[in-house]
């Protein structure tokens, strides 16, 4: 009678261990809640392209190679700056970026905060954080969150809206020259 019971509970033991691992493998199976369905992964090759146009937009921008920093954006691009106000067009943004920042600041992507979403039919959204560093200090004393609309037309990706906001000064732990783009 105890072989029968002892057998029975083995039994038993085993089967809940069973189901306690097909439930954990399927719990694991499930994306994190927190992580967006449509956010494309560090490897997806939309990400790659985006970081890539990334890089060249902002190339240009710090070495104040204005004609080729236009060419990335739609004639009637909505730029959305918290503290500097909203722009309506391409020249007037460039203007501005004449103005206020050649041979004054440059710009470093925070290549931790870089996301990528496909947008349907349409193209892509480009989120992150940026940080501008004074040339002539090399002091990094500004951080802001970015938003960027990219639509591909004819195989040609363009511009055609920009989010810079939740601007603030760079804190220490966020040192100057960490960030690489």
């Amino acid at each position: 009678m105890s072989n029968t019971v002892s057998h029975g509970l083995k039994r038993s033991i085993l089967c809940g261990v069973a189901s306690l691992l097909a439930c954990l493998s399927v719990a694991e199976a499930k994306p994190d809640a927190a992580t967006p369905h449509n956010l494309a992964s560090p490897g997806d090759p939309l990400t790659q392209e985006i970081g890539a146009l990334d890089a060249r937009v902002f190339g240009a921008y710090n070495s104040c190679d204005l004609a080729t920093f236009s060419a990335y954006f739609d004639p009637k691009v909505a730029f959305y700056h918290d503290t500097g106000g909203a722009t309506f067009e391409r020249d007037a943004m460039v203007d501005g970026v004449r103005k206020y920042i050649c041979g004054k600041v440059k710009r470093e992507l925070i290549p931790a905060s870089f996301r990528v979403y496909p947008i349907k039919d349409y193209g892509a959204i480009e989120e992150g954080e940026h940080r501008f560093c004074d040339l002539a200090t090399g002091q990094c004393e500004g951080i802001a969150k970015f938003v960027m609309v990219w639509a591909k037309r004819d195989g040609a990706w363009k511009i055609t809206s920009v989010l810079s906001y939740g601007h603030r000064a760079a804190t220490p732990q966020e040192p100057a020259g960490a960030a690489g783009r």
